[in-house]
């Protein structure tokens, strides 16, 4: 599978917080998009597509006392306008994604050019839509939360199957979510059932949304999705969205996570010089105990180690019991690479090394 899509890419919700404005929602892209260049970043602005007059049955249409439906209502949008948001979106050099809802929505993704779509938590297990999601063949992010071993596997298996690229979110669908609530561990989980993919986060916490950005990095998410919105007019905001200096403030702490994480965790690194020059202030060196001759054989009791190691020093990594001196060392000096006549003396690459580390003689 093809998982660069997904590899550091940021996902910012926008949702329905456009309620049904145009002119709102395209305040919300070009101020969020702003901070996305400024971060020099990848990232999605992500709409929710519903075709609201099918969506909700009609017999339902009326009652303001399920949350749900109201918002729906209150938040729908014209093709058109969607057809203006995706424009700006990709103006403003974002990736264009968006939830789609139901199987009309899908086909209006593809309209759009929509380029990611996303399927919610709770329609992990909603078949219908999966099957018209995958047909479109575009990359898919899914968002797992409340989902049961059972539904992944089933849904990851689906995909697959299909050659439908494919990354998973960690995702607790509490808004907002608390600290304790997040279950950052699933990560681990994710990744060790799912190799194939890209894991994520989807996040909702209210608090502190730097710490689990850097948390999630280090566990190996490697894209990361957040509710965005402004402050305007009368309109409520809701406690787990982000305003853009929030988002500058979590794209900040991604970037310092993988400063700290640095290279991959799949190989070792090559220390740096500077570690290896710190490290090597700490290596004993070998000196002689007593006056060596040339053609002596060292035993144990020749030489004792001990800190500074100088440059051409033999240390204490070197094992040299057996060898024979070709020059001789006076009592308390360094036995240098030169005294001997060995692999290390003889092999160009390790001399070198040697000749170079320590300190200078005083």
């Amino acid at each position: 599978m093809n998982r660069a899509i997904f590899d550091e890419l940021f996902v910012l919700e926008l949702a329905n917080n456009h309620w049904g404005d145009i002119e709102r929602g395209l305040k919300i892209v070009r101020d969020f998009a702003t901070v996305v260049r400024y971060n020099n970043v990848r990232a999605a602005i992500k709409l929710q597509l519903r075709n609201v007059d099918t969506f909700i049955h009609k017999d339902f249409m009326h009652r303001n006392d399920l949350r749900y439906i109201k918002k729906t209502q209150d938040t729908k949008m014209s093709k058109e306008h969607f057809a203006v948001l995706v424009e700006a979106i990709r103006r403003n050099g974002c990736m264009r994604m968006a939830t789609a809802f139901d199987e009309a929505s899908v086909d209006l993704c593809v309209e759009l050019g929509i380029q990611i779509i996303k399927v919610s938590s709770s329609d992990i297990a909603d078949w219908v839509l999966l099957e018209k999601i995958a047909k479109t063949r575009k990359p898919v992010i899914v968002s797992t939360g409340g989902a049961s071993v059972k539904n992944l596997d089933d849904m990851v298996t689906f995909f697959e199957n299909r050659n439908i690229e494919l990354a998973l979110n960690h995702c607790v669908s509490l808004y907002p979510a608390e600290d304790h609530e997040l279950q950052l561990n699933q990560i681990d989980f994710l990744k060790t059932r799912y190799p194939r993919h890209i894991i994520g986060l989807s996040t909702h916490e209210h608090n502190d949304w730097t710490s689990s950005i850097k948390i999630a990095y280090a566990k190996g998410a490697r894209t990361f999705e957040r509710h965005i919105d402004l402050p305007l007019g009368d309109r409520p905001f809701s406690p787990y969205c982000s305003t853009p200096d929030q988002i500058d403030e979590w794209f900040k702490a991604y970037n310092k996570a993988k400063e700290m994480c640095g290279h991959p965790g799949d190989e070792r690194i090559q220390p740096s010089k500077r570690e290896i020059d710190y490290l090597n202030g700490l290596v004993r060196g070998v000196y002689a105990a007593r006056d060596l001759d040339e053609g002596d054989i060292l035993t144990e009791e020749d030489i004792y180690m001990a800190i500074p190691l100088q440059k051409g020093q033999l240390s204490c990594r070197e094992l040299i019991a057996g060898d024979v001196l070709i020059r001789p060392c006076p009592k308390d000096q360094p036995l240098i690479i030169d005294m001997f006549d060995n692999p290390y003396s003889r092999h160009e690459g390790l001399k070198k090394v040697i000749m170079e580390r320590g300190v200078n003689p005083s």
